[in-house]
């Protein structure tokens, strides 16, 4: 190689060098999409995460809903843009739902992950004047009688699903239960229209009938007592021994996305979860702030993807 054209090639990668750190420090020159899988919770925490971002970029995070097919019309749309940072997800263990359970043909490995934001924990929730006050009690009565437990999650599949068939084998009501999967928010209008014996949903849509003296949480089915409720117990103390389920909410990109955009991104989330109106949001709606850097979220996805995987063959949902 000649002198000259080493010289010049030298040159070269030194201006993409200096290209690529010029456009991660100027980043981002236009708005961020952020899009949402799903309603409730998700969706009043993934707006509130977007607007407390924004304050810390340049430009604004700006929330966009497309829901649908358990998060699968969602991930869709982020995996065909480009891998620039522009189009981001505020997605959840549901990557992992979807992939295995055949509504989409690709695994986690597609997107880039950003940070994890948060933790929440699924409830099991009753009407009061059924009496039940344990998810024990609620199985011994029920095996008693003979009845079946009619039980609502949102959707076939979903995680919420997943979650009540973990439940039932827990208290060994599988074969004693008729699954019926309601509409997205609608879980305590089912349980209080007498719909459903018992509801299977995020803790945000039960506290205020809980509250009220309408719904009781039987419990929750982290393997510790969630902070923000000291005193609803864990499954685990309520008669389901064993139960350790928890989901976790994040950000993530197109796989490719710079590692310095990627970063960028990261420390805006985390001082979004650090401020003082996200911690306040998480006792009102019953979540827990749970920040990961990009590292040790996408060490947490793998794991979980392999125990997803696991539990949905192990119930007949696997499709790949």
């Amino acid at each position: 190689m000649s002198v000259k054209l080493k010289t010049s090639l030298i040159g070269a990668v030194a201006v993409i060098a200096l290209v690529t750190s010029a456009s991660a420090q100027d980043f981002p020159k236009k708005p961020v999409e952020m899009t949402i899988l799903f309603g409730s919770t998700a969706q009043t925490i993934g707006q509130l995460l977007a607007d407390l971002m924004s304050k810390n970029l340049s430009e604004p995070v700006v929330p966009v809903m497309r829901s649908g097919g358990g998060g699968s019309v969602g991930y869709q749309y982020v995996h065909s843009m480009d891998a620039d940072g522009y189009n981001i997800v505020w997605n959840s263990n549901s990557i992992s739902t979807g992939f295995h359970g055949g509504k989409i043909d690709f695994d986690y490995t597609a997107f880039t992950p950003i940070a994890k934001i948060s933790t929440e924990v699924p409830a099991i929730a009753v009407r009061v004047d059924s009496g039940w006050e344990t998810i024990g009690q609620m199985a011994e009565e029920l095996k008693a009688s003979g009845e079946k437990l009619k039980i609502g999650a949102s959707g076939n599949g979903s995680f919420t699903h997943l979650t009540t068939e973990a439940l039932l084998a827990a208290v060994g009501l599988s074969d004693q239960s008729v699954n019926v999967p309601y509409d997205r928010g609608r879980a305590p209008v089912e349980l209080l229209a007498g719909r459903l014996d018992a509801a299977v949903q995020w803790p945000g849509q039960f506290i205020s009938h809980h509250e009220a003296g309408t719904l009781r949480i039987l419990c929750l089915t982290s393997a510790v007592r969630v902070a923000s409720m000291p005193d609803i117990p864990t499954c685990a103390e309520s008669g389901a021994e064993g139960i350790d389920i928890e989901m976790w909410r994040g950000l993530a990109a197109p796989a490719g996305t710079p590692d310095d955009v990627v970063m960028v991104l990261q420390d805006a989330a985390e001082k979004a979860v650090a401020s003082e109106e996200f911690q306040k949001a998480s006792k009102t709606l019953g979540f827990e702030p749970d920040f990961n850097d990009h590292t040790a979220f996408g060490q947490l996805i793998a794991r979980d993807d392999a125990t997803i995987a696991e539990l949905m063959a192990d119930i007949g949902l696997k499709a790949k």
